[in-house]
């Protein structure tokens, strides 16, 4: 009631500012929404909040943005702003992901409890907590271990987290309950059983509950032993391993849009491939202002397996990588071959010989460009082939179709060009194109 008479500068909620009905909460006049912890909202709750605040300011919080938001900022749709100075005295975590190994276990337990410290046992099936801790029990006779989860009642699960914090439990077996918002500095031993079942995101926030202190800490994420992987799986334990730094959060984003692809700009996939895509909304949006300022032209419709990214090995400042990503898109946009081939050459005067997945990507941005302008209808680019079709008749077309002929592996009949998929079709096409143009 107060806030809907103006009478609150500052409302802190939960998820309850989203709920509609006769409990509903309303503003007389907000201007500015915060969203912390943004991973944990969907697409549908982000879109929600917009309808019903309307033309409000919106700041987004998160560790580890989600795939489509992240690809949102990089392509210019929102700003984004890096924060990774970490606070003082903070270590980064010693980060291990493997098969279970038993013994392992025992002597990370052991090395945590011998120095007088806490750990976490995560595991995020009820079902086998027991199990579990009959196994600590058995190994670590003196050690007080306690379960937490959300099924347990409010006042024992709140009793239980006290005695956590206050020392009393040396061993906490519990579920990604503890993922955000705990702070406990003598817990500075992390374990994950079934990690595989975990985002990027999950294992990034339960890492983060040690190491908050000065002192080091380790955070150990499982598998079973007799289980075979998916590949993308596979991925996302060796990022977490790889990405160790203090403030490795958005590296490890970038790396999680890698693996799971930017979802939709005008649906509600947060994550994976999709022909609804940034480009596909580009080209519907250009194509209806073009058609308001009385033609529309036709834009090549371009597909590829191959996207290409800038490691941060290569420039390791996230600001840094974030604006060229942005110069990038722009040169997709301008339509100017020119300015990639520049940018290319900019960033190995800058930074060094461009890594292969830098070169791709840039190579990538300049086939995007000049398409058009060669007759290109149509681009296909798969990690063993590369087909194009278009009209090629005319004298930009013709030079293209020669500087490709003489190129090892390339095809070149009628409407139809076909050659190498990967980075290497890539790089061949935005040759041709550069000494073309």
């Amino acid at each position: 009631a107060d806030a809907k008479k103006g009478n609150i500068d500052i409302l802190i909620g939960t998820h309850k500012l989203l709920q509609k009905g006769a409990n509903s909460v309303e503003f007389r006049n907000i201007g500015l929404l915060i969203i912390d912890e943004e991973h944990r909202f969907g697409v549908m709750h982000k879109e929600e909040l917009k309808r019903t605040y309307g033309a409000v300011d919106i700041l987004s919080l998160s560790a580890t943005p989600i795939p489509r938001t992240l690809s949102l900022s990089l392509r210019g749709l929102r700003d984004i702003s890096v924060l990774s100075t970490p606070p003082n005295e903070r270590f980064p975590v010693t980060t291990y992901a493997g098969p279970w190994q038993g013994g392992l276990v025992r002597k990370a337990v052991l090395n945590e409890l011998t120095r007088g410290g806490q750990v976490y046992f995560v595991t995020n099936r009820i079902s086998r907590m027991e199990s579990q801790k009959n196994m600590l029990s058995a190994s670590f006779p003196d050690a007080k271990i306690k379960i937490a989860h959300g099924q347990m009642p409010e006042r024992e699960l709140e009793a239980t987290m006290i005695d956590f914090y206050d020392g009393k439990i040396d061993i906490l077996l519990c579920t990604t309950i503890i993922e955000s918002g705990l702070d406990v500095g003598r817990a500075n031993t992390i374990i994950v059983d079934d990690a595989q079942e975990l985002g990027l995101a999950q294992m990034y926030q339960l890492r983060g509950r040690v190491g908050r202190r000065n002192e080091s800490a380790f955070a150990w994420f499982f598998y079973p032993a007799d289980q075979d992987l998916r590949r993308e799986t596979l991925d996302r334990l060796d990022a977490i391993s790889s990405f160790t730094g203090l403030g490795a959060g958005y590296s490890l984003a970038r790396r999680d849009l890698d693996i799971r692809g930017a979802g939709e700009v005008g649906g509600i996939k947060q994550h994976g491939n999709s022909k609804t895509g940034f480009h596909l909304f580009y080209r519907m949006l250009e194509r209806e202002i073009s058609a308001l300022r009385g033609g529309v032209p036709e834009k090549p419709d371009i597909t590829s397996e191959i996207t290409g990214s800038i490691p941060n090995f290569y420039i390791p400042q996230d600001d840094v990588r974030v604006t060229l990503y942005r110069r990038v898109m722009k040169c997709e946009q301008a339509g100017s071959i020119d300015e990639a081939v520049s940018l290319g050459a900019e960033m190995a005067d800058r930074f060094g010989p461009l890594p292969e997945s830098a070169r791709c990507l840039v190579d990538l941005a300049a086939v995007r460009a000049g398409s058009a302008v060669f007759g290109i209808k149509t681009l296909a680019v798969t990690r063993r082939e590369l087909k194009a079709k278009g009209d090629f008749s005319g004298d930009s077309g013709k030079k293209l179709a020669h500087e490709l002929k003489v190129k090892r592996g390339w095809n070149v009949i009628g409407s139809s060009m076909s050659g190498p998929g990967g980075a290497k079709g890539i790089r061949d096409l935005a040759e041709a194109m550069a000494s073309s143009g």
